[in-house]
């Protein structure tokens, strides 16, 4: 580890290096301040889209599914002033245990979720779809994947809420913000809808014969779209905000 500068940032000062108009791309984690400028993922001085570059970094990297340790690649240039510092709550808030689980296994952070919650989402997504397609052709096969997709959105979709829960507690310290809100809203909302068609599919095995006589189930079948829609838009909101280039 290079020796660290003596120069000491004020939050005002460390602001300045954002990244925009061609500004060195600065950020501080554990009081100390890195020059990240030749990194492509901090191009303009944003990470992700979602982090911005001139300030401390403490928090978000105490949330990151990778280690601090990424930062030793670049220059130090200086030191954040003490009280500038942000604390890492998450670290107050998680048991030792699961904090050890979580440094073993650090995709833990931030994966489960992401990686559980795209099941529903392709099921809730193909079900209406092939729906549709089973009334316009009346190909059987279209008609079966019906059923068969609503067993497996059944499914998956208490394991993506659990995953979800977990995400919001450790990495928003469960706070009530705008797109959480929307989800914790209309999750339960698309879960019962999936769970009422396909308890529908398994009391009546050939409802595709005659959607005519069906049209509840049809109607909510078809609602599964919009409904999905909603609750992935805004979790992709969480991960990627929506900015202004």
């Amino acid at each position: 580890m290079s020796q660290t500068p003596d120069k000491r940032f004020t939050p005002q000062e460390l602001a300045g290096f954002d990244g925009s108009d061609g500004k060195p791309v600065y950020l501080a984690h554990n009081g100390i301040v890195y020059d990240v400028t030749t990194s492509r993922l901090w191009k303009a001085g944003k990470h992700m889209n979602r982090h911005h570059a001139g300030g401390d970094m403490g928090l978000e990297l105490s949330q990151a599914p990778h280690s601090p340790d990424v930062l030793e690649r670049f220059p130090q240039v200086g030191i954040l002033e003490a009280e500038a510092l942000k604390p890492e709550p998450v670290a107050d808030r998680v048991p030792a245990w699961l904090s050890r689980f979580m440094k073993r296994f650090p995709m833990l952070k931030r994966h489960p979720h992401p990686m559980t919650v795209h099941f529903p989402i392709a099921f809730c997504v193909a079900a209406p779809i092939c729906l549709v397609l089973a009334l316009v052709t009346g190909w059987p096969g279209f008609a079966a994947s019906v059923a068969v997709l609503l067993g497996a959105a059944t499914l998956f979709t208490p394991i993506a809420i659990v995953t979800g829960l977990f995400t919001w507690w450790l990495n928003y310290a469960s706070a009530r913000i705008p797109p959480i809100l929307v989800k914790l809203a209309a999750t339960p909302v698309l879960f019962l809808a999936v769970l009422w068609a396909f308890i529908e599919c398994v009391k009546t095995p050939d409802i595709m014969a005659h959607p005519g006589d069906h049209l509840g189930f049809v109607l909510v079948v078809l609602a599964l779209f919009p409904l999905v829609s909603v609750v992935g838009w805004f979790g992709a909101a969480l991960t990627f905000p929506p900015h202004d280039d």
